[in-house]
Formats: structure tokens, sequence, C-alpha cells
């Protein structure tokens, strides 16, 4: 872990309790880094007993995630994860007080704010993300477009509705990843697309 990241790490971590339950969200665009931070955070606070879950686990059903269409961005902002699934995951993980940390896209929507007891958002332009998710690979290059475009659409959508910059404990800017910041909600990358 590199000293950038330890310092973001020991930020987002300030103030919860060293034992006991907490609840941990780490949310971002796809590609933003929420694996790679969430993992940091976990081997940062070894070895406290500590559960993480991704919530690409709780997909619903292809039928229901496609219902809208494959390439549908409503259908992935609406359809796309069972948030009552994870919540009882997330409780049930956390009732012998245990750290739990969850990574994913879309976990500072109304439904699950008020779930975590701390929130961090990493904030990445969208044409970075794109690019790390082409080379990622594990894309169909016949529809790579189509399937960028629908994550992309689903996530202006989440923007438009839930400005999880602005209810996030803490922003961090990943556009390095090797080099993450926190930085003032209002110069999110985020919150510049959000207004035009």
């Amino acid at each position: 872990m590199t000293p950038d990241v330890r310092e973001v790490v020991d930020r987002v971590l300030d103030g919860l309790p060293a034992r006991g339950r907490a609840l941990v969200a780490i949310d971002g665009i796809g590609a933003s880094g929420k694996s790679t931070f969430a993992g940091a955070l976990v081997e940062h606070v070894a070895p406290r007993a500590v559960a993480l879950l991704h919530a690409d686990d709780f997909f619903r059903p292809a039928d229901v995630r496609h219902a809208r269409g494959r390439f549908s961005p409503e259908g992935f902002w609406l359809d796309t994860y069972d948030h009552d699934r994870l919540t009882a995951a997330v409780r049930r993980a956390g009732a012998d007080g245990t750290l739990v940390v969850v990574e994913g896209t879309f976990l500072l929507r109304d439904e699950l704010v008020g779930l975590w007891d701390r929130s961090v958002y990493l904030d990445v332009p969208f044409a970075v993300a794109r690019e790390r998710m082409r080379r990622r690979g594990g894309l169909d290059e016949s529809v790579a477009d189509l399937l960028l475009d629908r994550y992309e659409g689903a996530q202006r959508i989440y923007h438009a509705l839930a400005r999880p910059w602005e209810r996030a404990s803490v922003v961090v800017d990943t556009t390095e990843p090797a080099r993450p910041r926190v930085i003032d909600p209002s110069l999110a990358h985020a919150a510049g697309r959000s207004r035009g």
C-alpha cells in the first residue's frame, strides 16, 4: 500500500470505533477503483474482524436485469441489484460486531444511503473509467460500446437523482489510482458532470 493510499484509508477510518460493528460503503462509477480501495481498507484494518461484500454478488436474475432491454441505462439503474438481499447480508455480516465493507455502484441511492456509518465516493471522469473498462477486458467487442453506454447512462441517472458525492462521508479522486486524494465534494468530476 502506497503512503498516499494509506493516508486516504486512515481518513476514511478516522472516527470509526476500533472495535464493534461499523458499516462502510465504497461507491463510485464502474472502474473507479472500488474493489482495489476496499481491499486496501480491509488490509489496513487487519487483524480486526472484517467482512468484505461486493454489490455485484447481489445481482437480480438476468431476465429481471434485462427486462427493459439488455442495453437500457434505466434497466441497469433500476433492475440490476437486489437491495433487500444486499441489506440483509450487510446486517447479518455486522451482527457480531464485525466491520463490514461493501463495495459497489449505487450504494448511496435513497434505498441504501441510511445504512452506512461511513461512506466513500470514488470520483473519476467517465472517459478514464471507460478506458479502464476496455483495458480490463471481458467485454464482447461487438457490443462493447452499447454496454459501456448502458453503464455510463445508468451512472448519469444516479448522479442526477442521488448526487452521491454530496452524500458521501469522504470523496476521493481516483483518477491516479496509486495517488488517490481526498477532495471537497464541490470539486468532484461528478459534480461538474451533473450540472451540464
